[in-house]
């Protein structure tokens, strides 16, 4: 006996927040035939949690590191590549602690009126898919296009001069891209 179409589809909805570690939009969840009506019967029950609007976590699902970003990359309706100093971080590269979350958002998006949530810093791009990567469950900008974005933003040039040194090390980026990106940030301070 087969899933009515319209009935809710658990083992899609529970693959899916699965690789985003738990978390889920009210659309993902529409898309998995859960009605609104289901997601607020099923958020009462405490099945799931309301992380903010239009974005669910499954209750018992195991907690994860990286869930604020997956939270951010889901109100950008999975449209933000993690970008900048995050990138630097996620990467590992330099000894970087970012006070707030930086995500790169289509250029298309910089006329839109956002609502962006306190601790986050957009920026705004066109990133390439050969530009991105993922880091866990989240887009995040490349080593060579996070420390070219990092010479741009003006960050601390210690942080840069030790994430080309680090990329290079790691073998992330070549010597020849090294080289560039250095002179590029002693021309840009």
């Amino acid at each position: 006996m087969g899933r009515h179409p319209n009935s809710p589809n658990w083992a899609a909805l529970y693959e899916l927040a699965s690789g985003q570690a738990g978390y889920f939009t009210r659309q993902q969840a529409e898309n998995a035939g859960y009605s609104r009506a289901s997601l607020s019967y099923h958020t009462k029950q405490e099945q799931f949690a309301r992380a903010r609007h239009g974005i669910y976590r499954l209750v018992q699902h195991p907690h994860s590191e990286q869930e604020e970003l997956v939270i951010y990359w889901l109100w950008s309706e999975q449209q933000g590549v993690y970008s900048v100093e995050t990138a630097l971080n996620l990467h590992e590269l330099s000894d970087v602690l970012p006070s707030k979350l930086h995500l790169t958002l289509p250029e298309s998006w910089r006329t839109r009126r956002l609502r962006v949530p306190d601790g986050l810093v957009l920026h705004f791009a066109d990133i390439l898919d050969n530009d991105r990567t993922w880091v866990g469950p989240v887009p995040v900008t490349k080593p060579k296009r996070t420390i070219e974005d990092c010479i741009s933003a003006h960050v601390q040039p210690d942080l840069i001069d030790q994430a080309i040194a680090d990329a290079a090390t790691h073998g992330l980026i070549t010597k020849a891209t090294a080289l560039a990106l250095t002179k590029n940030a002693r021309v840009q301070r």
